[in-house]
């Protein structure tokens, strides 16, 4: 192998793919080395496998990354990020300077892979999360691939590719790994092929310091098709992805592998995991491999040898545009294909309700889920065993749930896994295709959090519903009364958090969470019935549109205003009935996201900075809301956990009636004479 830079096209093509895995092998070193940062180990341990799934099994278009039939590839083990970079510079996505910015401001090569980038599929590193997600991306394709099989069988393979994962042993320590593995199996995802590297080492040594599972045993109970190879034997590679490709459930290879295979005296050794590789040990390598001492060496020969089926690959691809355009001129496929995979959302109406009326807001959303559902027909999702609770129901038995005997059904029964629910649903949103939603109590979305912020990082369309929204939960107790978790999830940058005032702003806020693209939302809806407005829907969704708006004002200008989300909206039009001696504006702000967008004037015409006492209202912590009410300003709020009792007895030991808060607002005026 040493004179391969010379004589590359003498060798065959077992020696051709060791020279070319040696090359990734020496791009890798370099990269890390270069930027002085990053990990070494994994992706030497991962990079035979790697190589044989892109340069023979994988399915894409080499001349437009984002091809909608292509097949998916996750990182899971994100860390590995150098591997895939490399990997997309052979496939011509990255250029060899992407490598040499590796980890740097502003490149295409970031320290953990990034869906921005041509090529990646999504953003990893947060361990565990890539397996959660390439769950969805696999739940995607196939309900895709059995919805226009329904409509017209002839277009079976306009949607028809696999999702392949390479994990490594952190992801499977996660437990969303294990919460999102079950339920793959569950659902018999049989184009789920997921490379478990097993490398034996992690950051802090061995696995076996921290780690004796045996996943073969775990997988196979959860239902999945398992084998176990040598992970640098090229047959048993390809041998084992044919097997998975046939095989009728998700599929686990684990490839028992040596740490940063390849290396001359570091091979095996766990330092090498996050690290870059002394230059001295960089050069024994090269010359191990067979390869020069230069930096970054890639050479013509090596990229036309992995770009062997490059044209194959083409000719699909134009055979699939074909197939699409005959396809398309069957009208119930093309409605389909226009809503789900073109993003043409079709015009929605509003559900009715009926004015002055009591209804919970997550009853509200259940209604709108319903009227929605019949228009959006890739609108898919389900909620974490709480359907009752949720209002998911009736979506669910009209629809069906998804499973292995159902593919076409809408309801995933997702089961107590509020984590992997979130990160399936992240993964489905990338896919494309279906718009997805899930549902839980908002106590619970401290579960999801991280699949939460990932939502926001990637920007991507998910719709949260969160009910149960406040201490008002009652009986259940602190355990199950968010108090502070409206103000955590207004936290997260790129994340819009709608908490409607009553039936209408639900629906509205619903809507705006399927129009919006490229930011998450999430729902926080109330348990307890309250008053549906008399304003009409036009009047509300103009209002909502803009995060806030006046519901109730004075004759002139106001000397308080009343700021109130949720079930408190109610709460402030009642206390402001007993105070009719003071010129009182009421808002409702049913988004803190939207609103801050808005123009300045609307902004200062809506809360003037000056000249009236403003009140903000809402069940949960008063932190944050001094944005709004200001210094001099009054927070209707709770800054302690709830208590266990019906309802109406917390709002009354919370100082949550209207008599109460009058009383509190008209104590605060006395302090400010």
């Amino acid at each position: 192998m040493k004179n391969a830079k010379n004589s590359f096209s003498e060798l065959n093509k077992k020696e051709k793919d060791i020279f070319t895995i040696s090359v990734i092998k020496g791009l890798i070193m370099d990269t890390v080395r270069n930027a002085n940062s990053g990990h070494t180990g994994g992706p030497m341990s991962s990079s035979d496998f790697a190589y044989i799934l892109f340069k023979e099994y994988l399915h894409f278009n080499p001349d437009n990354p984002n091809w909608f039939n292509r097949d998916r590839f996750v990182l899971s083990a994100g860390h590995e990020s150098a591997l895939q970079y490399v990997l997309l510079t052979l496939m011509g996505f990255l250029k060899i300077e992407d490598l040499k910015n590796f980890r740097q401001l502003h490149s295409r090569t970031p320290g953990h892979p990034e869906l921005e980038i041509d090529g990646v599929e999504c953003t990893t590193g947060p361990l565990g999360q890539g397996f959660g997600m390439s769950v969805g991306m696999a739940l995607a394709e196939s309900f895709l691939n059995h919805s226009l099989k329904s409509i017209n069988k002839k277009a079976s393979s306009l949607i028809d590719h696999y999702t392949y994962v390479i994990a490594s042993d952190g992801d499977m320590q996660e437990p969303i790994t294990l919460g999102s593995a079950s339920l793959a199996g569950h659902l018999k995802l049989s184009k789920l092929i997921v490379f478990y590297d097993a490398n034996d080492a992690q950051i802090s040594g061995k696995v076996r310091r921290s780690d004796s599972t045996n996943y073969e045993k775990v997988f196979e109970g959860f239902g999945w098709n398992v084998q176990k190879i040598d992970g640098h034997n090229h047959e048993s590679i390809r041998k084992s992805i044919e097997k998975a490709k046939i095989s009728d459930s998700p599929s686990l290879i684990i490839g028992t592998t040596i740490m940063a295979k390849g290396c001359s005296e570091m091979e095996g050794d766990h330092n090498t995991h996050g690290a870059p590789l002394p230059q001295d040990e960089i050069n024994a390598t090269k010359i191990k491999l067979g390869l020069p001492l230069d930096p970054f060496y890639l050479p013509k020969e090596v990229i036309l040898h992995f770009r062997a089926n490059f044209k194959i690959l083409q000719e699909s691809v134009k055979k699939w545009d074909h197939e699409l355009l005959i396809s398309r001129r069957n009208k119930n496929l093309n409605r389909f294909w226009s809503i789900s995979i073109e993003n043409n959302l079709p015009s929605i109406n509003y559900p009715n309700f009926e004015n002055g009326s009591s209804l919970a807001t997550r009853k509200a959303f259940g209604a709108t889920l319903d009227h929605f559902s019949k228009s959006i027909p890739n609108l898919i999702g389900g909620s974490a065993d709480l359907e009752p609770s949720n209002y998911t129901g009736n979506f669910a038995s009209t629809y069906g749930d998804y499973g292995s005997k159902n593919k076409t059904g809408r309801n995933i029964a997702f089961g107590v896994r509020e984590f992997p629910m979130a990160a399936i649903m992240n993964g489905a949103s990338i896919h494309g295709g279906v718009i997805p939603f899930g549902g839980t109590f908002l106590v619970f979305s401290d579960y999801e959090r991280p699949a939460l912020r990932l939502a926001a990082i990637q920007k991507i369309r998910v719709v949260h519903e969160f009910t149960h929204d406040s201490f008002f939960v009652g009986e259940d107790g602190p355990t199950h009364q968010p108090i502070e978790h409206a103000m955590a999830l207004r936290s997260i940058p790129n994340f819009n958090i709608f908490r409607p005032g009553d039936a209408k702003e639900t629906a509205v806020c619903f809507k705006l969470a399927l129009e919006n693209q490229s930011t998450p939302s999430a729902l926080l809806l109330t348990r307890q019935g309250v008053p549906v407005l008399q304003n009409d829907c036009d009047f509300i969704d103009d209002g909502v549109r803009k995060g806030a708006y006046v519901v109730q004002d004075c004759d002139i200008s106001p000397e308080i205003i009343f700021i109130a989300t949720g079930s408190e909206l109610s709460l402030a039009l009642k206390t402001a009935d007993l105070m009719p001696d003071k010129r009182i504006r009421v808002v409702s702000m049913p988004c803190f996201e939207i609103f801050d967008q808005q123009s300045d004037v609307y902004k200062n015409n809506l809360l003037p900075q000056r000249g009236a006492l403003k009140v903000t209202f809402e069940a949960g912590i008063s932190r944050g809301w001094e944005k709004y009410h200001g210094p001099n300003g009054l927070s209707i709020s709770i800054d302690h956990y709830g208590l266990s009792a019906p309802y109406g007895d917390l709002a009354e030991e919370f100082g949550f009636t209207c008599e109460k808060v009058e009383m509190k607002i008209r104590e605060h005026l006395k302090t400010l004479l």
